[in-house]
């Protein structure tokens, strides 16, 4: 039972994908393009071409022997003798100590991974979310703040240069009209 509701469930996700991959596409006999049937052509087409070449056959039985002198370990494996594993590792054994140490501390640590403090990371991650948007919202109003109050201090500046000016200008007149009366002026 549960082989059928397993091949009827990968029929119809097989389904699903050919009509994302193919739309409304039909083949030629009218109905809809299966995705199988090309890969089975595709590949029936290219073992056909592969069994007549005698050069693609050869490439054949020689894959596994391609595949392990690709690998990037098999040059190490042949260039580098076990002596100057061993020496590398020694090189480096000082390196591997503290890697060890820093794991020793990572695992001596555990317990505060697992502690309710960390587990309950995610139920604070809404609160602190939203705090994060109180906090962004408070800084453009901050922000809007600040303009304000430099808009007002200018304006301030420039009241207090106009009254120094004003009354440089009132001592100034005044001054001349104590000359003029021949008054001497206090200072």
């Amino acid at each position: 039972m549960d082989k059928k509701l397993d091949t009827d469930n990968l029929e119809m996700r097989l389904q699903a994908l050919e009509s994302q991959i193919y739309g409304d596409r039909r083949n030629k006999t009218g109905k809809p393009a299966k995705c199988a049937e090309s890969l089975a052509r595709i590949q029936a087409g290219l073992t056909n071409t592969a069994n007549k070449r005698e050069r693609v056959k050869i490439l054949h039985k020689k894959i596994e022997d391609l595949r392990k002198y690709l690998d990037p370990q098999f040059t190490d494996h042949i260039a580098v003798p076990d002596a100057m594993k061993l020496e590398f590792i020694l090189a480096e054994e000082d390196f591997l100590f503290s890697q060890a140490a820093l794991l020793q501390q990572v695992s001596s640590l555990q317990p505060l991974l697992d502690s309710t403090y960390i587990r309950d990371v995610p139920e604070h991650a809404t609160k602190l979310q939203r705090l994060s948007q109180i906090h962004i919202k408070e800084q453009d109003q901050t922000e809007a703040q600040s303009l304000e109050v430099k808009k007002l201090f200018e304006e301030y500046n420039k009241m207090m240069f106009l009254l120094s000016k004003q009354f440089t200008q009132w001592d100034e007149t005044l001054r001349k009209l104590e000359e003029a009366k021949g008054i001497r002026p206090v200072e």
